[in-house]
């Protein structure tokens, strides 16, 4: 969500200048709601930074993934045929006559290494894919969480903003309860911790 909090404190305090609205009955809940959202404002900044490093991990992993898998079509293509090349020069050496025989025999075993070389490389390349997969996964992990902190934290802020206009105390409190949610979620995403409500980023998605 692109709140920007800046704005909502800007608007906040037009409110409350003298002449536009009804003056600040309690300066400490504004000190309160300020040093907040200037707070939470620092964490999300620094969820970004690293939720941004996360998304490149994410692009970089998913291309690693795309070429392995093309790489491995390719070494299957080179398997197949050379499969097939052996079957045909093994026909072949059954009614060839025996001054061939020698030139078949030194082809079939070209032809088998080649297709075992390609089978065992093929497989190499499943498995870096498999693994590419595994780290778009782990990673994509943290970005809903980091998703989910900005999501909460934005709700807070604007709750923050509509206290700082009412001057209810009970508003604030509920403001910390999305607070308390989007910190937990960042810091999931900062500290790697196995916290993710699959339901509400189902939800979300």
């Amino acid at each position: 969500m692109d709140i920007d909090p800046e704005e909502l404190i800007e608007n906040a305090r037009q409110a409350m200048e003298p002449g536009e609205g009804p003056p600040p009955r309690s300066p400490r809940l504004n000190a309160t709601v300020a040093v907040t959202v200037a707070l939470l404002a620092t964490f999300m900044g620094i969820c970004k930074i690293k939720d941004d490093n996360i998304v490149q991990a994410m692009e970089q992993a998913q291309a690693d993934r795309l070429d392995h898998w093309s790489f491995y079509q390719a070494r299957n293509t080179r398997e197949e045929v050379a499969k097939a090349t052996l079957t045909q020069l093994e026909l072949q050496a059954l009614s060839a006559p025996a001054s061939a025989a020698e030139g078949y025999q030194q082809a079939i075993a070209k032809y088998r290494a080649l297709a075992a070389d390609q089978a065992q490389k093929k497989e190499e390349l499943r498995q870096l894919a498999a693994a590419d997969q595994k780290t778009y996964d782990a990673l994509n992990y943290r970005d809903d969480q980091f998703d989910l902190s900005d999501a909460l934290l934005a709700i807070a802020i604007a709750m923050l903003a509509v206290t700082a206009l009412t001057q209810l105390w009970w508003l604030y409190a509920a403001a910390l309860v999305p607070t308390g949610f989007g910190v937990l979620m960042g810091l999931a995403g900062l500290g790697g911790w196995a916290i993710h409500p699959d339901a509400i980023v189902r939800l979300l998605s």
